[in-house]
């Protein structure tokens, strides 16, 4: 019976687990996001997120401690000065986990583990649509209106006729020349 064992011991000795574990979240910290199997995710979020929670606080206890446990300083600097600017309000659940499915191989379950902030996909912020525009001169069939959807003329359509076809006077007599 596995009462009060907690730790998923990934099949691994205590030494290649924590190596691991603090591999994939320098990884995970330097790439805000990774692929891996189910397990090693919900056993990553548990090493991860502590340490986020640490990095709220900018001193060098905290460094040396995230140090301790990651062994990789360009991942110690990256959590300290930009994820956890970001992370500053959140309360913790800094981590996200999406199941992705079975691996071919050996039907292992997989899952993409993802920072919450660095998303854009599930951020509420909304990107400027760009309009596209052909090289061609010629309008598309969708830009021409439909004899339904055509927009209602002004009350003064004098005066817009009698421009246009002074414009049209103009190139006709410019192209006659």
């Amino acid at each position: 019976m596995r009462h009060g064992r907690k730790v998923n011991h990934l099949g691994r000795k205590a030494g290649h687990r924590n190596n691991m574990l603090s591999n994939m979240a320098s990884s995970l910290l330097l790439h805000k996001r990774i692929t891996t199997t189910l397990a090693k995710a919900r056993e990553l979020r548990k090493f991860v997120e502590p340490l986020i929670t640490r990095s709220k606080e900018d001193n060098t206890h905290n460094r040396r401690i995230a140090f301790s446990y990651l062994k990789n300083k360009y991942a110690v600097t990256e959590l300290f000065r930009e994820i956890s600017v970001k992370v500053a309000d959140r309360p913790g659940g800094y981590t996200r986990i999406i199941k992705l499915g079975n691996r071919l191989g050996d039907n292992a379950e997989m899952a993409l583990i993802e920072l919450v902030d660095y998303n854009t996909l599930y951020t509420n912020e909304k990107s400027a649509k760009k309009t596209r525009r052909s090289r061609r001169g010629g309008k598309s069939k969708s830009a021409q209106p439909t004899a339904e959807s055509a927009p209602q003329t002004e009350p003064n359509t004098n005066q817009t006729q009698t421009e246009n076809a002074a414009e049209s006077t103009e190139a006709n007599e410019a192209d006659k020349a």
